[in-house]
This record gives structure tokens, sequence and C-alpha cells, in this order.
């Protein structure tokens, strides 16, 4: 199924239960190593546990390496409520290897990074629009080569978005690499719109956005900037396999 993380909730105390208790441990490891944030295998693990396990309760909270988040039922989809976090601008000169090594002679229109995630956001010129980024083939092969110093750690890919058409409206779109973590294309990625929210927010003057990643996969995120400097992000999730693990 080409996954790229794996979820693992936990009981806090002997006496939870995951049909009824509201408060779990969350860690994610992608087949490399253990990431601090993944949106994806967050609303996964809560739409297991609303709508297998039957959790009655409205709100979850997760325990996790990026502090409580939360996950809540809306609707058709599941809202997580995640920290937004600040990007800064980016030299060219000093990830201009990089960026070259990944896309080559297209075009840049902004660069920014973001500490906290470690991730190098790449905005692509507004002459280009989504068909170019969902074709754009990237290298990703010596990417962990190019960049070894533990400075980045992902490559997002972001392109202002277009009025409508066949395809709706939406307010930008990403794509999203990570070789770093063992993950050489990530299809929905949450931990990225923390970035995307505030640095498209800024761009736009907009606190009510619409998402979509390019990936081959793809998926729409509507997003939702918090007075509290959160960001809620809203997505769908579907069971479509189930297992059991056995020594």
């Amino acid at each position: 199924m080409n996954l790229s993380e794996t979820a693992f909730i936990r009981k806090l105390h002997p006496t939870d239960t995951f049909s009824h208790s509201s408060c779990f441990g969350l860690r994610w490891f992608t087949p490399t190593s253990e990431v601090p944030l993944c949106g994806h295998a967050t609303l996964a693990s809560a739409a297991v546990l609303f709508h297998k396990i039957k959790n009655p309760h409205s709100t979850l909270t997760f325990v996790t390496l990026s502090g409580e988040l939360k996950a809540r039922r809306a609707g058709d989809g599941i809202v997580l409520d995640v920290p937004l976090y600040p990007t800064h601008a980016q030299d060219f000169g000093e990830v201009k290897n990089l960026i070259k090594m990944a896309i080559g002679d297209t075009q840049v229109q902004d660069i920014h990074y973001s500490p906290e995630t470690k991730n190098l956001l790449v905005r692509l010129s507004d002459s280009y629009d989504r068909s170019f980024l969902e074709t754009l083939k990237v290298n990703t092969e010596n990417l962990t080569q190019v960049e070894n110093t533990g400075k980045v750690k992902g490559l997002l890919l972001t392109l202002k978005g277009e009025p409508g058409g066949q395809t709706g409206a939406f307010d930008f779109y990403s794509r999203y690499f990570t070789p770093w973590f063992g993950v050489a294309e990530d299809p929905v990625t949450g931990s990225t719109h923390t970035i995307l929210s505030s640095y498209w927010s800024q761009q736009l003057g907009k606190k009510e956005m619409r998402a979509f990643q390019c990936s081959c996969r793809g998926g729409e995120l509507d997003i939702s900037l918090r007075p509290d400097g959160r960001v809620d992000i809203k997505g769908g999730a579907v069971i479509v396999l189930e297992g059991m693990l056995t020594a």
C-alpha cells in the first residue's frame, strides 16, 4: 500500500480502555525512524477509535512528542487541532544545491524554513499551475547526500492556488518529500500544513483556506487558523484494511 508512517496508540493508565477513555499516548514511525508529528496517521488513529472501536467521546486527546493534539468529530470528517509553526525567509545560496538536485531549473518564487520541523518550504513560480506541480519529476535519490547537516529533514514544494474550474477552488497546492526519514514522497501530510497554513495565511491574508496535496494519491484539507495560535485541519478517513499482528 506504499505506507509511509505507522501510528501506535497506547493507554496512558492501566485502567484506561480504548473504547471509553478520551486521552491516549500516540507515537509515529516511518520505515526508518520515529517522527515528532504526523497528521494523517493521527487522523487514522482517531478514525479507528471513533468508527471501529466506537469510542463515544466527541473529542480525543493524544499525548505526543509535539505536545497534546486533539481530534474531534465534525460532520463527515475529523478535525485535528495541531500547532501552527512560523516560517522564516531562507537565503537561496545556502540551499541552492539541494533545490537544484531536486527540481533542476524549475523557477522558484520564494524560500522559507521552519526550524521547529526542519522543513524547507519552496514556493514555485506563480506562472505554474496545478498540473505542472502534479507532473513535476522530483529527484530525491541523492538529497540526503547533498544535505547531511541535519538542518533540513523535509522538502516541501508549494504553489499558489487557482480560482476554480473542474478541479475546484484551492488556496494552495503542495507536495512533500522526506528521504531523510526514509519516505521518498508522502501522499498527504498533515504535519506540513502546520507550516503551509502559517505561510499562506500571511501571503493571502486569509484565516480559512482549502488545500490540495498533489501526490499520486492526493488529498484535500480544510484549514482554519485559531485565535489561540494553533490551526484546525479537517480531513476524511476511510478504514480499508484490518488485520492482527502475531508474534
